[in-house]
């Protein structure tokens, strides 16, 4: 019997264009997604380095864009949050425990609160909100399902968790967490009550 959901927050309820970042960055000079890049992104998802850091690794690879260009390029992900999951997850927290769990990074996180007015209402529908870079783990490492499940005292059988990377849910499969890998542009979190996990 699922009593506790625990979702993602990318292409879950705010919607994403990764191709967006990847465009402007190419217009600055990025000829491509690196090795360099990527541990710069996962070091600040994990939160082991500042903002300031994050973006001076960028102009290292960039050197003729400004911080300002290379924030631009970075925050070009975050798309339109539909009002109607908004909504859909206020219902759904009467009568669930719902926790939040999302690969991200500080910028991301302060850009989508600077942009959405509701974000209080969002983050209201969760009995607490875990961030990547607050937290110093990252999906798909078992510590983090882990570290929710311990806080809460949570029972793996009894928590349903939602992502839409198949190595994120099948880590959290391993742990004995009901599972839903959403499948972005043919599913929607909405469908959550169609799929019969509850």
């Amino acid at each position: 019997m699922i009593d506790t959901i625990i979702f993602d927050f990318g292409d879950i309820f705010i919607n994403l264009d990764k191709a967006a970042t990847v465009s402007c960055l190419q217009k600055l000079g990025m000829t491509e997604w690196n090795t360099e890049l990527n541990n710069l992104n996962l070091s600040f998802e994990t939160g082991s380095i500042s903002p300031e850091d994050f973006i001076g690794g960028f102009q290292n690879q960039l050197p003729n864009a400004s911080k300002e260009e290379i924030l631009k390029a970075w925050n070009a992900i975050l798309a339109d949050f539909p009002k109607y999951r908004l909504e859909f997850l206020q219902e759904l927290s009467k009568k669930y425990r719902l926790f939040l769990l999302s690969n991200t990074d500080s910028i991301h996180i302060n850009t989508f609160e600077k942009n959405n007015s509701f974000f209080k209402d969002f983050y209201d529908c969760f009995e607490k909100v875990y961030f990547s870079f607050d937290m110093g783990l990252r999906k798909p490492d078992p510590k983090i399902y882990q570290t929710v499940l311990e806080a809460h005292n949570l029972v793996a059988e009894n928590t349903l968790f939602v992502d839409d990377k198949t190595e994120n849910t099948d880590s959290a499969a391993a742990l004995g967490i009901k599972v839903w890998n959403l499948q972005v542009g043919k599913e929607d979190v909405v469908d959550l009550f169609d799929k019969g996990f509850l």
